[in-house]
């Protein structure tokens, strides 16, 4: 390759719920991050690898910070979100349209000083009308801020993500693709696979999740046309576990068809997935459970 062509790191950061894993997901044009309207979704380090002729942008999805720091978990996601702004070429502060808050600054506080570039995005701007109600928010954010850049984008729509591209595109070292041109992130099936139960966990039981709630693939057999999948729900106490299941079982068959229909769109196949609910108290703030569980190796 030329010197022409780019590739580097940028780690996008931000509050919960400002559309982080659904910007990376519109970057690179595959879903690879889950999502929900419930705060938090996020909770491991993903990365989201864009590819074109003259560039590879890694982009890193980053858990939002946690305000409560109780728990190991809440402390190892806090960590994985601080490491990951660090060593990358760009980072990049997602906040929503409809206003700065505390959370945005917060956040913002944890790279003061930095001599990597910030650029700022503000998302959903699909919900404003008159594009000229982003100016005093974006006089306001210059007051917090020496922004490189800040570019009003729609996550979900996909307006203004192109400029996004070629701006931040303009921030990276020269140098060869670090990655295959095809791949499109660096997690792999099992993962993804579990991560999309957990999403389905997430938008059947709303408000009525438990925080302490996680997947476990125990089983994934490929069998050519179909897969077959066996996956664990921990829950902190039986009471959750009532909650994940429902009545007669019937929320907990929810939960399975809908993974199954995002599972089969990601491995264009067949899938035949069994779902088990299992009680292990304490394991949220249980740090062997958290290493079985996959969230140090962020941290590697």
């Amino acid at each position: 390759m030329s010197t022409a062509f780019r590739f580097g790191y940028i780690t996008l950061m931000g509050r919960p719920n400002v559309g982080k894993s659904t910007l990376i997901n519109r970057l690179v044009g595959k879903k690879i991050s889950i999502t929900s309207h419930r705060p938090q979704t996020t909770r491991h380090r993903i990365l989201g690898i864009k590819t074109t002729e003259d560039s590879q942008i890694v982009f890193v999805d980053t858990p939002g910070f946690h305000k409560k720091r109780g728990k190991a978990i809440n402390r190892t996601i806090n960590r994985t979100a601080v490491a990951s702004t660090q060593g990358v070429d760009v980072l990049v502060l997602v906040i929503e349209s409809m206003g700065w808050q505390a959370p945005d600054s917060d956040v913002l506080n944890t790279v003061t000083g930095t001599s990597t570039p910030v650029i700022l995005a503000i998302n959903k701007v699909d919900r404003i009308r008159n594009k000229e109600q982003l100016l005093p928010l974006i006089e306001q954010a210059r007051q917090f801020f020496d922004f490189n850049e800040i570019i009003p984008v729609s996550a979900k729509t996909g307006y203004n993500v192109d400029r996004f591209l070629d701006t931040v595109k303009l921030y990276l070292p020269s140098g060869d693709a670090g990655f295959p041109i095809d791949q499109l992130t660096d997690r792999g099936e099992r993962f993804i696979c579990a991560e999309f139960v957990r999403e389905q966990l997430f938008r059947q039981l709303g408000q009525e999740l438990p925080y302490a709630t996680a997947i476990e693939l125990i089983d994934y057999y490929d069998r050519g046309k179909i897969a077959v999948l066996q996956a664990q729900v921990w829950v902190d106490k039986p009471s959750h576990k009532g909650i994940v299941i429902g009545k007669q079982g019937q929320r907990l068959k929810q939960i399975g068809i809908e993974a199954r229909k995002q599972l089969e769109r990601f491995l264009g196949k067949q899938v035949h997935l069994e779902l088990r609910v299992k009680v292990r108290s304490g394991w949220a703030d249980n740090q062997a459970a958290l290493n079985a569980l996959g969230y140090n190796e962020d941290l590697k």
